[in-house]
């Protein structure tokens, strides 16, 4: 008897299932990615709701924000490292797509960033691209752009500066290494703009801060953050 159609796709499910980005377990009919327990539990931050929230904190005195923003708390062996960990080095980038569109969702009817003119991805060095083969800060900005419907603007801001890890630093040392690694091909473009800029995991804000202050250099430019994940 020859299989088509839906049953020849529930025949291969059955034999190769497809797993849960999360947990490792398999998904059932409907389920994309990530399990709906998963899903249900992920650690959402609710940031959206509170402008003083601890990202926005973090940037005080330092670059002049509208807002900013994380969709969910990353801890060491959590759902969102297990997430990120697939996302960012075993190629599933739809991953960073559906995680964009979970927090577009939720900044849709935000009146702060559904105002923002375009986003923009916080840029990877040439040869960091190439190897990785994609930009993670990308997928989460074409995510973010389905909802909020802005579009995403690569190769302006861009890295000039392969720096090295940032993980054993501390936040001076983190700022002083992303220091003159960020230049801008086409300032005017971006004038009068509002700017959501976009990364994966914000810790000490270095980077995130580095790339504003370049963005924040051209005149009546207003600049607001989003990411995937705050680590504590």
């Amino acid at each position: 008897m020859k299989l088509q159609g839906g049953y020849l796709a529930d025949f291969i499910s059955l034999l190769f299932p497809e797993l849960c980005q999360a947990c490792r377990e398999s998904l059932v009919i409907g389920e994309e990615l990530i399990c709906t327990d998963c899903l249900y539990n992920l650690p959402f931050t609710n940031f959206h709701l509170k402008p003083d929230n601890v990202v926005a904190q973090q940037f005080w005195g330092k670059i002049n924000l509208e807002a900013a923003y994380a969709l969910c708390y990353f801890t060491k062996g959590g759902k969102m490292q297990h997430l990120l960990h697939q996302f960012k080095y075993k190629g599933v980038q739809k991953v960073g797509n559906l995680l964009g569109n979970i927090a577009g969702d939720q900044l849709a009817n935000n009146p702060v960033f559904n105002s923002a003119d375009l986003i923009i991805p916080v840029p990877l060095h040439k040869s960091r691209l190439l190897k990785r083969g994609y930009n993670q800060s990308t997928c989460f900005a074409e995510g973010l752009s389905d909802k909020i419907k802005a579009p995403v603007v690569e190769n302006n801001l861009v890295r000039i500066i392969a720096t090295e890890t940032q993980t054993h630093r501390s936040r001076f040392s983190r700022f002083e290494n992303m220091k003159e690694v960020f230049v801008l091909k086409n300032p005017e473009a971006l004038i009068n703009k509002h700017v959501l800029l976009v990364d994966d995991v914000v810790t000490t804000g270095s980077t995130l801060e580095a790339c504003g202050a370049v963005l924040l250099k051209v005149e009546g430019l207003k600049l607001s953050i989003a990411t995937i994940a705050y680590a504590e």
